[in-house]
């Protein structure tokens, strides 16, 4: 479906959009802050596996269902084929340093950061550094360019109290509560949150 063109300079002709360059569309989503998580699980041979994800989103409650988007290329995905299971740790904000290593290249993240085995899924928690915990079960999954949207029936959550990390505009944020009833929260940089 094309949209018309609501500039006035159109007068109701269908118009055709460019597609906006890569730079240009990283730099808008910069700009939607949001929460951090870690998408783990384990391969065939039971080794674990995990990538950073900020591309993830609820999707009904009924039956409790996320989404998650993985790139085509990482070991996470295969993993997560092979297995049809995985889980969704929400980092709470003093795990930057989890953030970071799950997120770059690094030849056994497992080894730079706590976790365990969570019973009785048997999936890797990174349970010093996240908030929340929610394994999933494969229910389907859709490429689109160079990921593939992932969607999950959540099958077990353990959840803390601990605040979340968030990133946006290109830095980790921390979300501060105020101490006076009444008052917003906000979110703030955090030391040494810059990702650059």
């Amino acid at each position: 479906m094309e949209r018309q063109d609501d500039t006035g300079t159109g007068a109701g002709r269908p118009r055709q959009d460019a597609q906006a360059g890569a730079a240009e569309f990283r730099e808008l989503m910069s700009r939607f802050p949001t929460g951090v998580s870690v998408v783990t699980t384990v391969d065939a041979d039971g080794t674990p596996q995990g990538a950073t994800c900020s591309s993830l989103s609820s999707v009904t409650l009924a039956p409790p269902t996320l989404l998650v988007c993985l790139r085509t290329d990482g070991g996470t995905l295969q993993a997560v084929r092979e297995t049809g299971r995985f889980a969704v740790n929400l980092l709470h904000e003093d795990a930057q340093r989890a953030a970071q290593v799950f997120a770059g290249p690094c030849a056994d993240r497992f080894a730079e950061v706590s976790w365990r085995a969570w019973r009785p899924s048997g999936l890797p928690h990174l349970h010093l550094d996240a908030l929340a915990c929610a394994d999933c079960r494969v229910s389907a999954e859709l490429p689109v360019g160079d990921h593939v949207v992932v969607v999950g029936a959540v099958t077990h959550i353990a959840l803390s109290a601990r605040m979340p990390l968030m990133y946006g505009m290109r830095r980790f944020l921390g979300w501060t509560v105020p101490a006076a009833p009444g008052r917003e929260a906000v979110l703030a940089p955090l030391p040494g949150g810059d990702s650059d």
